[in-house]
């Protein structure tokens, strides 16, 4: 057998591979130590500010706190939209759970409609649930001490202190300022920023025109929470910043007055300061109460709106428009006199029937018999359309539209309200594409020049146009608000507007014009001369019809005969004092008849409203004429014999004051004579009533046929034009 063979130890060999080993070890532990602290230092150092903003995080909160929202006052300074305190149940769905168990049990709590519960539904399901959705707005003070009591058992639930929008006079400025109502996801992808935050935003009229301004900037609380995610305190808070506040040219007396002139009648009505283009008073009636949207409104409420014939929601000043009738003759007057083809002296023959050469189809006057040899003051005063049939057809449509373009027709006045309708101007273009196989007739041009056919025009801008004339030729851009304030202490700064633009480089025509206008109302055969009755101021205008069934020959219809809906409308377009106007309007009265007897009459109680304080003292009715019987009337007052005229004094505008009292102590003065509140027969440095011309007072009894003066004409045979009568578009 072998022996064993014995392998001796290398002792240097394993002392060289331990120390191997051991550095090894030792550079994988310092490695591993410096990784460790080059990770400390990273989350210490480099990181800090990052996982401490994430650990303040859970301790602290963010709320955003929104803006008060500016205020709206009217020139006065009367407010018009204001902000009051409110309450809103708001839910947080991830964290109050399954809806199913606890809405039952709220709604014990608190009152909570069908509506409610179906807007919450449906946006739980469109939004994350960590975002607070509201659920409830406007919670009765009842109602807020029933959940305080059982906050506890409705985790993610919380009640929510906000600035609610109320509207004191709702329904007197709808059309206005408009209102606000609850955010939709429409809204939220315009809001930016914004969005999630705020719950109300403008919907229509100045609350949405103005909404970035009104808005204001939103600001953050940080309220430091506990475990189960309630506040405990704020430790910190960057401000917000409210809304800017808006002061409008509006006056409160006369938008009231307008209101109550137009009585139980349907219609629009603008008034406007000739000098500045700003606002003083703007009506669409029927109207509504706007504090029914702020929140939501009702199902019923809203089906209520929306089945009512009148339309109470539609804007007419801004949104609607029809036909202007004769209310355009005093601007086809000034474009014959600066287009040459006119001047002021110059006759035209009325027989009653006018005719294109060469065709048998005649334009038909007013008047069966004509009116006789008339020049341009009388062709306005008795609104002759044989003189503008005559006088449009030699100007031609091209010639015509560049002038009725000129005096701001076919275009937006620039009001600030969203959404204005630009009208219709006639023109072969205009038509072209609406019709592209029929050409343009020379009927068309005709019955153009009366304000029917084709055209589309706003009491906006009737009231521009009519306010350029009274000012002297300067088209103003029309404005509701007069000043904005970006702070309760910080001053007011004017609204800038667009500088005006000239209508005519020839002032003597644009006498010749308002002497026309003003002849419509102080001349003897003028056709609104029952408004100089018992005036102590002056006026100018023009009435306007624009018809909607046609005529039986020579044969003029009492429209308040007829069915409701073919009722003409009437019109009126003024200004006044005549020599120097502060105030211009445009009245459209839907299915009022004639423009003479019916928006002449609501005219005349707007001047004396804003000129004298004196608030309308009768009201209109949708079935019968406006104007009293003259037998009844007393020319010095203009008041029915034998009752007591409810005058409401209310604050009369700036330097009219004095003259008042002036003319109040007159009145005095005479024998069996008692002042009237805010009432008086004249103005001084303007001669009494009966110092005036005989027929511009008395000038008789105004029958219907004289008040219709200015109705536009049936063509009598087919020349392929549009009819006169064409329904308003």
């Amino acid at each position: 057998m072998r022996p064993r063979r014995r392998v001796l130890k290398n002792n240097a060999a394993e002392a060289d591979q331990f120390r191997a080993r051991a550095a090894i070890a030792f550079a994988c532990v310092l490695a591993g130590v410096i990784g460790l602290g080059f990770w400390y230092f990273r989350l210490q150092v480099w990181q800090h500010a990052d996982y401490a903003m994430r650990s303040e995080a859970n301790r602290v909160k963010l709320r955003p706190v929104v803006p008060g929202r500016g205020l709206i006052y009217d020139r006065q300074g009367r407010i018009l939209a204001d902000n009051v305190p409110a309450f809103r149940i708001e839910v947080t769905p991830m964290e109050a759970g399954d809806s199913d168990k606890w809405l039952p049990q709220l709604a014990s709590v608190v009152n909570l409609s069908p509506e409610d519960i179906k807007r919450y539904e449906n946006e739980r399901k469109a939004t994350r649930g960590f975002k607070p959705i509201v659920l409830k707005m406007r919670v009765s003070d009842e109602e807020v001490a029933a959940f305080a009591v059982d906050r506890w058992r409705f985790p993610g639930v919380e009640l929510v202190s906000y600035l609610n929008r109320r509207y004191p006079y709702g329904d007197l400025f709808a059309h206005v300022i408009g209102y606000v109502g609850r955010v939709d996801t429409k809204d939220q992808e315009s809001m930016g920023a914004n969005a999630g935050v705020l719950t109300h935003t403008g919907k229509t009229g100045l609350e949405r025109f103005y909404e970035s301004q009104l808005r204001g900037q939103i600001g953050y609380e940080q309220i430091e929470t506990n475990v189960d995610g309630r506040p405990i305190r704020q430790v910190g808070h960057v401000p917000a910043k409210p809304g800017a506040d808006l002061r409008l040219s509006i006056d409160m007396d006369l938008q009231r007055a307008m209101v109550a002139a137009f009585g139980e009648m349907d219609g629009s009505a603008v008034a406007v300061d000739p000098r500045t283009g700003e606002v003083l008073g703007m009506v669409s009636l029927p109207s509504y109460d706007t504090n029914l949207f702020v929140n939501g409104i009702s199902s019923a409420d809203y089906k209520r709106l929306n089945e009512d014939p009148s339309r109470p929601q539609f804007n007419r000043n801004v949104l609607g428009g029809g036909p202007p009738g004769s209310t355009m003759k005093p601007f086809v007057a000034l474009a014959g006199l600066d287009s040459g083809l006119r001047r002021p002296e110059d006759r035209t023959l009325s027989t009653g029937e006018f005719h294109i050469p060469g065709q048998k189809r005649g334009y038909r006057d007013s008047h069966g018999g004509g009116h006789g040899w008339v020049d341009l003051r009388e062709s306005i005063a008795q609104s002759v359309n044989t003189y503008y049939y005559k006088l449009a057809l030699e100007m031609g449509i091209a010639r015509f539209d560049q002038y009725m373009l000129r005096y701001g027709f076919g275009q937006q006045t620039g009001i600030d309200l969203a959404g204005e309708n630009t009208g219709i101007l006639p023109s072969p273009e205009w038509k072209a594409k609406r019709n592209k196989k029929e050409g343009w007739y020379p009927g068309e041009t005709v019955i153009a020049g009366i304000g029917q056919g084709y055209w589309v025009v706003t009491a906006l801008q009737l009231a521009r146009g009519t306010a350029a004339i009274a000012n002297g030729g300067h088209l103003q851009q029309l404005h509701l608000v007069r000043e904005i304030r970006t702070g309760y202490e910080a001053p007011w700064v004017p609204n800038v507007v667009k500088p005006p633009s000239l209508i005519t480089d020839h002032p003597q025509h644009l006498r010749a014009v308002r002497e026309g206008m003003e002849a419509t109302i102080h001349g003897g055969r003028g056709t609104a001369r029952i408004m100089a009755r018992g005036a102590p101021y002056r006026m100018a205008g023009k009435t306007g019809t624009a018809q909607k069934v046609s005529r039986k020959g020579n044969v003029s219809m009492n429209p308040h005969s007829l069915p409701y809906h073919l009722r003409h409308q009437a019109l009126f377009v003024g200004y006044a004092p005549a020599e120097n106007p502060t105030i211009a309007v445009a009245v459209v009265v839907e299915h009022g008849g004639y423009g003479g007897s019916t928006a002449a009459p609501i005219a005349r109680k707007i001047f004396d409203a804003w000129l004298l304080g004196k608030m309308p003292e009768t009201e209109p009715s949708k079935d019968a004429p406006a104007v009293p019987s003259f037998a009844d009337v007393s020319v010095e007052s203009g008041t029915v014999a034998g009752a007591e005229p409810a005058v409401v004094p209310v604050a009369v505008n700036g330097a009219w004051a004095a003259a008042v009292a002036q003319a109040n102590a007159r009145v005095a003065a005479q024998p069996g004579r008692a002042p009237q509140a805010l009432a008086r027969p004249a103005l001084p440095g303007l001669p009494a009533p009966g110092e005036r011309d005989a027929g511009a007072g008395a000038a008789g009894d105004a029958s219907r046929a004289d008040a219709a003066a200015e109705a536009p004409a049936e063509p009598a045979a087919d020349t392929g034009a549009a009819p006169a009568t064409e329904p308003q578009r």
